[in-house]
């Protein structure tokens, strides 16, 4: 069964400047009960979600960016292109945030900033454009796949799955097994309760702390440190 979001408060927050364009705010809730994940469809913007413990909703604070030559110009493109909806498919709270354009110059694209609250309980699967991703205090399992921007989790309770452009990743205090797919930028892992497995396509890689292996399937260039691995460890040749 599908549901739409209930908007418990809708707010609009206008600014016009020459260095960031057009500003405007939207706040969106969904109740949790009945649901055990977040799925987030994300465009151009930062990503950030915190796990609540006892909470019993989900709550988002989209920021969205547009340079346009006057404020009448911004809302245009914001109602033409914009897809912006948080509802809930099953056992599922989706998230859809973009732009539908494919025209922008690099410069001009517009973005949307989220700020996400979760029950800590939940699951998260993330399909990211561009932009930092930031996840804290999520209990449940994470599957990430990111276009570029930097990625940083810290304390998981589950399995980390990243799969990633460019960007640096760190991710600290994993409770399950943490894998990485990642085209180029640095890797920083630490203090994880299952397995490290790699495959990187270029910058450097300090593991630490890693209650069972530590496997780097290949590394195209830049360093490997590692420390505190209580299994095997594989690096190539």
């Amino acid at each position: 069964m599908r549901g739409i979001v209930i908007l418990s408060l809708l707010t609009a927050s206008l600014v016009y400047g020459a260095a960031n364009g057009y500003v405007e705010v939207r706040d969106m809730r969904l109740p949790a009960e009945g649901l055990t994940a977040l799925k987030v469809d994300a465009g151009a913007g930062s990503l950030e979600v915190t796990g609540v413990a006892d909470a019993n909703e989900v709550v988002v604070t989209a920021r969205i960016v547009v340079a346009a030559k006057d404020d009448a110009a911004a809302r245009r493109i914001i109602a033409s292109d914009m897809v912006l909806n948080l509802e809930n498919e099953g056992e599922l709270a989706v998230l859809a945030s973009h732009f539908e354009s494919s025209l922008w110059s690099w410069h001009d694209s517009p973005a949307i900033d989220l700020e996400i609250s979760v029950p800590e309980r939940f699951m998260l699967m993330v399909d990211d454009g561009s932009g930092p991703i930031k996840i804290n205090d999520v209990r449940g399992d994470i599957t990430i796949d990111d276009g570029s921007g930097s990625i940083s989790l810290m304390d998981v309770g589950g399995s980390i799955r990243i799969v990633d452009g460019s960007g640096s990743i760190r991710v600290t205090e994993v409770g399950d097994s943490v894998s990485i797919v990642d085209g180029s930028g640095s890797i920083t892992v630490s203090g994880v309760g299952g397995s490290v497995f790699i495959d990187d396509g270029s910058g450097s890689i300090d593991v630490s702390d890693v209650a069972q292996d530590f496997i780097v399937k290949d590394d195209g260039s830049g360093s490997i440190k590692f420390a505190g691995i209580q299994g095997r460890v594989e690096t190539p040749d």
